[in-house]
């Protein structure tokens, strides 16, 4: 895929940057339906060249945000070798550097939030609250929070499923499934349906 066909997805002005980023590498670049279990991958080929798969249904900046962690995959290892951890230390400085060098293209109410995340990169998007809280709010569901906002003792659904807040165990939150009476533990930046 052209960078000019990848433009359609991403915020203006980064083209600068994707240039430099790309000039040395064959990548092809896949664009997907939108995944739940991860946002976008990267994997080297056996000839050599290397894909990054990226969802279709995020937001410019997210587009951008993503792109550029798959690449530092992708910059890291052919830097320091194929033995790195995958988000070890040197994956965190090459993807710190990258969003530090980028952070123009990012509007200035998001800038801050993501000098913030640079500091440490997390390997996941779901790690970094002030993230997810940015992103996650466009064209939701009125009805949907997070589980974060749900109180002590009141009702919630999730994937079809009624649940009670028990409360807070270490960082998550401990609810019990009242159909089966299971007990779960969720995330504080779990989505799901208010019951009121």
């Amino acid at each position: 895929m052209s960078i000019q066909t990848l433009e359609k997805y991403l915020p203006e002005n980064c083209r600068p940057h994707l240039k430099k980023w790309f000039s040395e590498y064959t990548i092809h670049i896949k664009i997907t339906r939108e995944r739940s279990s991860k946002l976008g991958d990267y994997r080297k080929m056996r000839d050599g060249s290397h894909e990054i798969t990226i969802n279709s249904t995020l937001q410019p900046e997210l587009f951008f945000f993503v792109l550029t962690h798959e690449l530092a995959h992708l910059i890291a290892f052919e830097k320091f070798g194929r033995r790195i951890s995958p988000h070890g230390s040197e994956w965190k400085h090459t993807f710190r550097e990258m969003l530090h060098e980028s952070i123009a293209v990012y509007s200035e109410e998001l800038q801050p939030i993501i000098i913030h995340f640079s500091r440490s990169p997390k390997a996941n998007f779901m790690a970094s609250p002030e993230l997810v809280k940015y992103f996650r709010f466009e064209n939701e569901d009125d009805n949907e929070v997070f589980v974060e906002t749900i109180k002590k003792g009141e009702q919630f659904i999730y994937k079809n499923e009624k649940y009670l807040l028990e409360g807070l165990i270490k960082k998550n939150y401990l609810c019990v499934n009242l159909k089966t009476g299971r007990k779960y533990s969720f995330r504080p930046l779990a989505r799901v349906q208010n019951c009121s």
